[in-house]
């Protein structure tokens, strides 16, 4: 079997984000000299000042806190909707220079994610999605090996792999775009593979930063929905799973 699954890994993030945060945003505020301002900050609980930021939509400061992340177990359409977030930075695992033969995977095939509809379907659909998983492995293999194989073959035939195929990814993003990423990807008419991968995002940030984090998700917590007549409707029981009823 190649099926995989999301795995997501908080690699690092700025030290103390919610004190830099507070830092920053004093200083806007303060004659103060900078070590003056960093040896106050740090002396005092800036929880409420960084809540009270975050109430005044003053997220300038926001931006000094970034997040790297690993992630695992996601499918390449994915990552065509992860990369239009453009105030980020990405490195993504190659399928120009990684090969994805039988033999370079010891599970038989290529890794993929199978979709959530698909599962639904039972049994019998999952079966089928995958022998056709197979075949992709066999015309994979087969192009290898007609172009050469090794890298040179790798970077055209790739071009038989579906969107279904696994990639690995390490991306960074501050903390305003994190906030406006949840807006987007943690609401339920996001695409479901985009929103499970959001979700894991938002719990591992909410652990070292939980103030600066703590409205963060779907926009309907803090504001109407923007989705219109094309909302789910079901804006109390969202707050709710939020922990903001």
């Amino acid at each position: 079997m190649g099926k995989t699954t999301l795995k997501v890994r908080l690699l690092e993030h700025t030290p103390n984000p919610e004190k830099l945060v507070a830092m920053a945003a004093r200083l806007c505020y303060s004659p103060a000299q900078i070590d003056d301002l960093a040896e106050n900050v740090a002396k005092s609980d800036q929880q409420t000042f960084v809540k009270k930021l975050l109430d005044m939509g003053h997220y300038s400061a926001v931006e000094h806190v970034s997040f790297t992340f690993g992630i695992e177990g996601v499918s390449r359409s994915l990552l065509a909707q992860i990369t239009r977030h453009r105030i980020a930075s990405f490195s993504v695992q190659s399928q120009r220079y990684v090969g994805e033969t039988r033999e370079q995977n010891a599970q038989g095939t290529f890794e993929y994610i199978i979709p959530e509809t698909i599962v639904q379907l039972g049994p019998e659909a999952v079966a089928e999605f995958e022998e056709q998983m197979a075949q992709i492995q066999k015309w994979y293999d087969g192009w290898v090996t007609r172009l050469g194989g090794g890298r040179g073959a790798y970077e055209d035939a790739r071009f038989v792999l579906p969107n279904a195929a696994e990639t690995k990814i390490v991306v960074t993003m501050n903390a305003r775009e994190l906030r406006h990423f949840f807006n987007l990807r943690c609401c339920r008419r996001a695409q479901w593979e985009i929103r499970r991968l959001a979700e894991e995002m938002l719990r591992l940030v909410k652990g070292v930063a939980p103030v600066l984090f703590a409205d963060a998700g779907p926009q309907c917590l803090t504001g109407p929905c923007p989705e219109g007549k094309l909302s789910c409707g079901q804006w109390a029981e969202v707050r709710k799973r939020y922990g903001l009823s």
